[in-house]
């Protein structure tokens, strides 16, 4: 007799509770309900048990997307990683679908006209060369760092002696009233558009960080420098302040030949510009470093007979002299100028 109501009892226990549609548990009536309340169900996870983290794919977001919906670019969606490290984009061409969504895009000069992206490498009359510089926001300390040595190693008349004639375009993601202080600020001769949509920064593959990465050796100046001249930039033009661009964006450098684009360099953090002698060296020209500029003024150190002066103090003393009496920053030895701007 005890033992059938043992192994009856024990049948009790051992049959599941039944499950109601929801997922909680009902208890048998013979069993006293806990008085504490039922735990959550457990997260879901992998095979190991681990808690399954969720991605942009299965959670919807409600911010406005970066990019178009289209977009395949890599994005740092987390705020904590922006400082982590490098982003992992590459340097492979743009493909054809790629290079068909950004040909039909426009860009805009400091007028405000547009032309589309295509003609900017293979209209009439363009070199057939063309390197194509995409450079951050406006206010940019370290790509306007960039362009200054960039336009100190290379002028327009050295790439269109070449063989191949060559020609540099320049193109910011802010608004085009900001082009014509973009080149005050950085002396670059070259012609600078705008692209505030970011598209084309999209379809060819650009991405978003906020990663400093290494300081490259094209920036003479230290990160306060720069950083204080953004600022006081952005107070100057008052209300245009917010128009320079992403803070997030990274650009890169693309080269075109024939119409047909033939080498790509992709920034993985803001200062990872392609470097002035590789950029030489892919346009036909020697690898001969740029020289030193000065480090406040953004001006070329003096050369005497083809060589730098010894003394750095002593060209700035002399250059000093020259603006307090003339306002000028070039001595009356520099000979070869371009449009006000020294160039060696």
């Amino acid at each position: 007799m005890r033992t059938s109501i043992s192994a009856s009892e024990d049948q009790t226990a051992r049959a599941p509770a039944p499950v109601l549609s929801s997922g909680e548990h009902v208890l048998p009536s013979s069993i006293a309900a806990p008085s504490t309340e039922p735990t959550p169900p457990p997260l879901q996870g992998d095979s190991q048990g681990n808690p399954k983290v969720s991605t942009s794919v299965d959670t919807p977001n409600t911010t406005s997307p970066p990019f178009s919906p289209s977009s395949t670019t890599p994005v740092l969606e987390k705020e904590e990683l922006d400082f982590s490290g490098n982003v992992d984009v590459n340097d492979d061409l743009p493909t054809e679908k790629m290079m068909k969504q950004a040909d039909n895009l426009h860009v805009l000069d400091a007028e405000g006209v547009s032309r589309p992206f295509k003609e900017l490498y293979s209209a009439a009359g363009v070199a057939p060369r063309q390197l194509i510089i995409f450079v951050r926001h406006f206010f940019c300390g370290n790509c306007q760092e960039y362009l200054r040595t960039l336009s100190s190693s290379i002028t327009p008349e050295s790439l269109l002696s070449l063989p191949t004639p060559t020609f540099i375009t320049v193109i910011g993601c802010g608004r085009p009233e900001l082009i014509d202080m973009y080149i005050k600020e950085t002396g670059c001769p070259f012609p600078v558009y705008a692209d505030p949509t970011r598209k084309l920064y999209d379809y060819l593959g650009m991405t978003r960080t906020f990663d400093l990465g290494k300081k490259p050796s094209y920036i003479h100046s230290n990160l306060f420098v720069t950083s204080v001249q953004s600022i006081m930039q952005g107070f100057k033009t008052g209300t245009k302040a917010l128009s320079g661009g992403d803070f997030k964006q990274v650009g890169g450098e693309f080269l075109f030949e024939e119409g047909q684009c033939v080498w790509v360099h992709r920034m993985r953090n803001t200062r990872d510009h392609a470097e002035i002698g590789e950029i030489r060296r892919r346009i036909g020209l020697d690898d001969t470093k740029p020289p030193l500029r000065k480090r406040w003024s953004h001006g070329i150190k003096q050369i005497k007979d083809g060589k730098r002066s010894a003394s750095w103090g002593g060209a700035r003393s002399k250059s000093r002299t020259k603006d307090e009496k003339t306002g000028e920053v070039v001595n009356e030895e520099d000979e070869l100028k371009l449009n006000g701007r020294p160039t060696v």
